[in-house]
């Protein structure tokens, strides 16, 4: 047999599935882990957090799929971007992985925008602004304010390098992950000698970087022993979570674009060139497409906000059932608005201290109204990245969305709606393991290439067509949930003084 698994390291848990040659889905398994907030703005984990669900779920699908050793022919790795691992001259983890929601850099931020040059001499440099999310300013921080455990670290991966790490030994990560470091050169798919010397950073401290179908190792004989596997098992370079997410819904040529509705929410269009966003409003990484790239707007808490939402109701409260109830409210919930600014925000404002709000409640306001709301605000986040990428002049014909608020038809109907497109569902909603199990499809040679897998092993379930009427009316309200944020930006800045 020849069957291929893809992990995903996500921000809630570790996800592993097998398909075979085929892209059928023959098992599949997930288990849960903490994140951890010790001060305001900050996000952590624990990298040996990962490892136990990746191994959990591994042992798992191997079982559940009644598969032999030998069976399993490659692995591909997916995870959250832009977290930090700090490693030690032994490998071993100095601190908790600060994540890709953490908020606590901004001053690193300005730090390395000034010592490029600026903005736009950064842009030139990496093709992307600086964002607290991203790795480089989480290396800063701790350079600045944790210089002992700077002295100690000889290497920095991310999430899902992390995990390559322990399963193989080597360490390696591959190009579009390594995009959200803010280290790369995109254009040239390498590490930018240039901003590392800016930084005064060592090339040392970062992996050697391959392509996402590239075999990057084999797994070591005590965790082949471990998980049930062979040594012969190969992993590949993999994607993080929004490229591989791409990849599982056959977003691989320009004009269909995908939107992921989980945590946080993504907006991913691929183009055939490197095209950048002068203002950095919209990120510019490498694809998992060799010689391709990708445009993505994220806002940060996409079905975050649902789930904080029905967290303040109640744990009885759940998500299908909140959406059910949304569906009792009319299109713009009664003149309500909600900013989805939960954990700051990315996408187009690069803020960390905008606020979640609710503006423009009533004593009529119900909670469907609260809900509907809720999944307007949200959505009108990702037609933000939209216009952004239609005004740099990418085509968006089609949408195709995964994620768990993908799952739900009234969420799909009003993503139609919002932004004018048709909007698909495949028939492997998986996300990002699926994608990278496909890349070890290709790695291994089951395919000639990522675009022949994509073709050879996706399917279009249904698919909703925007409802004019409701268009014209989200058209018009758009420039009101615009303008809030723009109105609101001094208030956010003095409540964060408070």
């Amino acid at each position: 047999m020849s069957i291929y698994l893809g992990i995903d390291i996500g921000t809630s848990g570790t996800k592993t599935l097998a398909i075979d040659a085929a892209g059928q889905i023959l098992a599949q398994a997930s288990a849960s882990y903490p994140c951890r907030r010790p001060q305001p703005l900050w996000s952590e984990q624990d990298p040996e957090d990962w490892w136990r669900a990746t191994v959990k779920t591994v042992r798992q699908v191997i079982k559940k799929a009644k598969l032999q050793r030998s069976d399993v022919r490659g692995i591909g790795l997916s995870g959250q971007m832009h977290g930090a691992v700090f490693l030690d001259k032994r490998d071993q983890v100095i601190r908790p992985a600060m994540l890709w929601n953490d908020q606590r850099t901004a001053a690193e931020c300005e730090e390395i925008e000034q010592l490029a040059g600026g903005r736009k001499g950064l842009v030139k440099l990496v093709a992307n602004r600086a964002l607290t999310g991203f790795t480089a300013p989480k290396i800063l921080w701790l350079r600045n304010h944790e210089p002992r455990n700077f002295a100690k670290t000889t290497r920095v991966l991310l999430p899902k390098d992390e995990i390559r790490r322990r399963l193989t030994g080597e360490l390696a990560t591959e190009v579009t992950d390594a995009s959200g470091m803010l280290l790369l050169d995109v254009a040239k798919r390498k590490w930018s000698k240039s901003l590392l010397a800016k930084l005064e950073l060592d090339r040392s401290l970062l992996p050697e970087v391959y392509e996402s179908d590239e075999v990057t190792g084999r797994l070591t004989a005590t965790v082949a022993k471990r998980l049930g596997l062979s040594t012969d098992c190969v992993v590949v370079g993999g994607a993080g979570d929004c490229a591989a997410g791409a990849i599982g819904m056959g977003v691989v040529k320009s004009g269909v674009v995908s939107t992921s509705l989980g945590t946080s929410g993504v907006l991913f269009v691929p183009s055939d060139t490197p095209k950048v966003d002068p203002e950095g409003r919209l990120h510019t990484f490498c694809h998992a497409v060799r010689g391709k790239w990708h445009m993505m707007g994220v806002t940060l808490s996409a079905a975050g906000s649902l789930d904080w939402f029905a967290q303040v109701l109640g744990k009885k409260r759940n998500f299908e059932k909140l959406v059910a109830e949304a569906a009792n409210s009319r299109p713009g919930a009664g003149g309500l608005f909600f900013l989805p600014y939960l954990s700051g925000e990315r996408t187009p404002h690069a803020d960390p201290l905008a606020r979640g709000a609710f503006i423009g409640l009533t004593l009529a306001s119900s909670r469907s109204d609260l809900t509907r709301a809720l999944l307007e605000g949200v959505t009108y986040s990702l037609r933000d990245c939209l216009e952004i990428a239609q005004e740099l002049g990418v085509t968006a014909r089609r949408i195709r969305t995964t994620g768990g608020g993908a799952k739900s038809p009234f969420w799909r109907q009003m993503q139609a709606n919002m932004l004018g497109k048709r909007v698909a569902r495949m028939a492997a909603d998986e996300g990002p393991a699926f994608g990278a199990a496909l890349l070890a499809a290709v790695g291994c040679g089951e395919y000639k290439n990522i675009v022949e897998a994509c073709g050879a092993t996706i399917q279009i379930v249904d698919e909703c067509t925007p409802h004019a009427p409701t268009k014209r009316f989200y058209d018009r309200a758009m420039p009101i949930y615009q303008q809030l944020y723009q109105s609101l930006r001094g208030d956010f800045q003095a409540m964060a003084e408070l």
